[in-house]
């Protein structure tokens, strides 16, 4: 069995003086070295705030955890020059054109000049963004900037990277080359990743272990087979949503009015 990589005991988040927003409730959950893992959950569960926690973007209100061996508080500072964060709602400062942007990011990390040049020209052509990298990004579209994103979270070659819905502004051909650098990364590189996604064949595909948060909790966690097991279903997306609590049947055009009817 490989080291972990991310170690968590009863990691929360809750908000309020009293503490009555639960965010996150008790994560007890390892994500080993050379893994691709994916998170699911519906909207609102504790993925987005189990990222945020594990790159030391907000501080925890319990628990514990290790990310590449340092201690969640105290070692802040390594843990986030050892990660590559593409965020669910990132900044861009759009006043920069691509070729600068990478660069700014580049040397955040200290990243040395020669390496970073070098670097920056081939995330840019690998993103098929070349003619347009001296462009500022206010006039890109939300695929072009999601590809810029994902290239600044690559910029330092970080041996753990978070993807939160990392193709959900692309076009069908961007995303399956996002989704074989993916591959890539993780088979040829050795890097470990953590995915976020709602694309449930996306996960499928890349990841060796899924977990599952719903409302705070980590209710599952496994290989696709093994939740496939749990559950007695067949596909991923009805055992997901039988883990998650089933769909809630509705009346979905009880909002229209029906042409013709009595008053």
């Amino acid at each position: 069995m490989s080291k972990a990589m991310i170690s968590t005991k009863e990691l929360s988040k809750t908000y309020g003086r009293s503490g009555k927003v639960i965010a996150l409730d008790k994560l007890n959950l390892e994500v080993y070295e050379g893994e691709t893992f994916g998170l699911l959950g519906p909207n609102g569960a504790g993925k987005t705030t189990t990222v945020r926690l594990l790159n030391c973007i907000i501080k925890p209100t319990g628990g514990s955890a290790t990310v590449g061996g340092h201690d969640l508080i105290k070692g802040s500072l390594e843990i986030k020059s050892m990660t590559g964060l593409l965020a669910e709602s990132p900044g861009l400062y759009e006043k920069l054109s691509a070729h600068e942007f990478l660069q700014f990011m580049g040397a955040l990390y200290d990243v040395p000049d020669d390496v970073l040049d070098t670097r920056t020209d081939k995330l840019i052509r690998l993103f098929g963004l070349h003619s347009r990298r001296n462009h500022l990004l206010e006039g890109y579209s939300r695929g072009m900037k999601q590809k810029v994103l994902i290239a600044a979270a690559l910029i330092h070659d970080p041996p753990l990277l978070f993807f939160d819905e990392p193709t959900s502004t692309l076009d069908p051909n961007a995303a399956l080359m996002v989704k074989d650098l993916m591959k890539d990364l993780a088979e040829n590189a050795g890097k470990t990743i953590v995915v976020c996604s709602h694309i449930l064949p996306i996960i499928e595909e890349l990841c060796d272990r899924i977990g599952i948060i719903n409302r705070g909790k980590l209710v599952a966690v496994g290989t696709i087979d093994e939740l496939l097991a749990r559950t007695g279903k067949n596909t991923l997306e009805k055992a997901y949503i039988d883990i998650t609590g089933g769909v809630q049947k509705k009346e979905l055009l009880s909002w229209r009015e029906l042409r013709g009817a009595k008053a």
